[in-house]
């Protein structure tokens, strides 16, 4: 160094080797070499070739912790932060990718529908459940309607509303295990054909009524069982006689041996293959963690299945073809419910704000009501049915059935019995508005449990 120095502007001594600290951004024509001290400032080049790098993963997300996770997850450290980005800390790092990487919101890739119905078993279902009313075809010449439909009716309404409670209570015990749930069904499917054979007993007026109405009961709790079970082949072929002996009817009489015989192999064929069900369910491991559920947790279910019996049966005094069409559309309702679920699923994934989803799930709910009421408009007619009273209770019964899959028992259950004890009043002590009481009860039940399904399954929550 011993030659001397020009100290002219743009001379030599911009070559020289300049040591300064970061401060603001540098200009073009300066071409001092700069050494990066730590905690003097963050490199926004370096900074911007990491946004770059993690844009794909930055952008989506919601908050800056959500950039920081990531940081971790790629394995930067506390001093690398410091020394290659000139940050204090992690966190303020993410902060700075979050504020320059713009936001996006890819749609999710699809996914399959978790709710996707078996088609072929819920059509079995709608079967049958219209199919042991062919019993009563075969029997019709050697029983009394006049005396002997009181006990029948009270006795199916015992069971139908026994049924439901102890459906949905062997449900809950699944969770535990299959035996556990196996030992509800036997306990419960005896004692229920127990309480409705003996409130049958002081309508029956003699022994073949009493007789009549024990069977009656007894394949109802079989059924039942069968249907949690979820064996309604093995029923289906239970009933294979009852198909047989109806399937003769319109062309000759089968006589009275066959009139009866044939119900009767069809019930003890359903208490067979209800035995073998449950010994089979019952073979299966103990489970160690169950605990016993509270009794009233069922008790909205039954009442359900009492009001609904009693809608039903105001309806079939009237048309009783009405409650075959009925029936027999229990099938497609349960389908139904499925893709309901499965459509509330793809709204929740499409809205983006709890109205907009209020919206979709109006949308969808009218969608299945309407494909659910749509068929049973000319099958009404077929029957020559009232097509508004058999259209308000089917959406009735639908509704309430679709707030109960969700876990919301007391609403339609409370709903239900007010429109049944309203119009079974009217009825039966021939109040005014009359025949016209039915359709305004099941009109204003059905709105009231619309109201309730958009408030409690409109939100995203119930659906998540």
């Amino acid at each position: 160094m011993s030659g001397p120095m020009a100290l002219e502007p743009g001379g030599t001594e911009q070559d020289t080797l300049a040591l300064r600290l970061v401060g603001p951004p540098l200009r073009r024509d300066d071409h001092t070499l700069t050494l990066r001290l730590p905690g003097h400032g963050p490199d926004e080049e370096a900074v911007s070739r990491l946004a770059a790098e993690l844009a794909d993963r930055v952008g989506p997300a919601v908050h800056p912790y959500e950039v920081a996770a990531l940081l971790e997850a790629e394995g930067l450290t506390a001093d690398q932060i410091k020394e290659r980005y000139g940050y204090p800390n992690l966190f303020s790092l993410a902060t700075a990718l979050y504020e320059q990487v713009p936001r996006t919101f890819p749609e999710p890739a699809p996914t399959a529908d978790p709710w996707r119905p078996d088609t072929l078993r819920c059509l079995l279902r709608g079967v049958l459940f219209a199919l042991p009313g062919t019993a009563y075809l075969l029997t019709a010449p050697l029983w009394h309607p006049g005396r002997h439909a009181a006990a029948l009716v009270v006795a199916g309404l015992v069971s139908w509303a026994w049924g439901q409670a102890l459906g949905h209570r062997a449900h809950l015990r699944m969770v535990a295990g299959r035996r556990e749930a196996a030992r509800t069904l036997l306990t419960g499917a005896v004692l229920g054909a127990a309480v409705a054979t003996a409130t049958a007993v002081p309508l029956a007026g003699g022994g073949p009524a009493i007789l009549a109405a024990a069977a009656q009961s007894l394949y109802l709790a079989a059924a039942g069982v069968l249907l949690v079970l979820a064996r309604e082949r093995l029923l289906l072929a239970a009933l294979s006689p009852l198909v047989a002996g109806t399937a003769v009817l319109p062309w000759r009489d089968p006589g009275d041996l066959l009139r009866t015989g044939l119900p009767l192999l069809a019930l003890l064929a359903t208490l067979a293959v209800t035995a073998h069900a449950l010994r089979g369910a019952l073979t299966a491991p103990v489970a160690a963690d169950a605990k016993r559920l509270p009794l009233r947790w069922s008790l909205p279910y039954g009442l359900f299945g009492l009001a609904a019996g009693l809608l039903v049966l105001l309806e079939g005094r009237r048309e009783p073809y009405a409650v075959i069409v009925l029936t027999v559309s229990m099938g497609p309702a349960e389908w139904l419910l499925y893709r309901y679920r499965g459509l509330s699923v793809a709204a929740l994934r499409r809205a983006a704000t709890p109205t907009g989803f209020l919206l979709r799930s109006a949308a969808v709910l009218g969608l299945c009501l309407l494909g659910y009421l749509l068929p049973l408009l000319p099958a009404a007619y077929l029957t020559g049915a009232a097509p508004a009273t058999l259209l308000l209770l089917a959406a009735t019964l639908w509704t309430a059935l679709l707030l109960q899959a969700f876990g919301t028992a007391w609403p339609p259950a409370a709903i239900c019995l007010a429109a049944a004890g309203a119009a079974g009043a009217v009825t039966l002590l021939h109040l005014p508005p009359g025949p016209v009481a039915l359709p305004l009860c099941c009109g204003a039940a059905a709105l009231s449990l619309m109201a309730c399904v958009l408030r409690l399954l409109g939100r995203p929550s119930r659906h998540a």
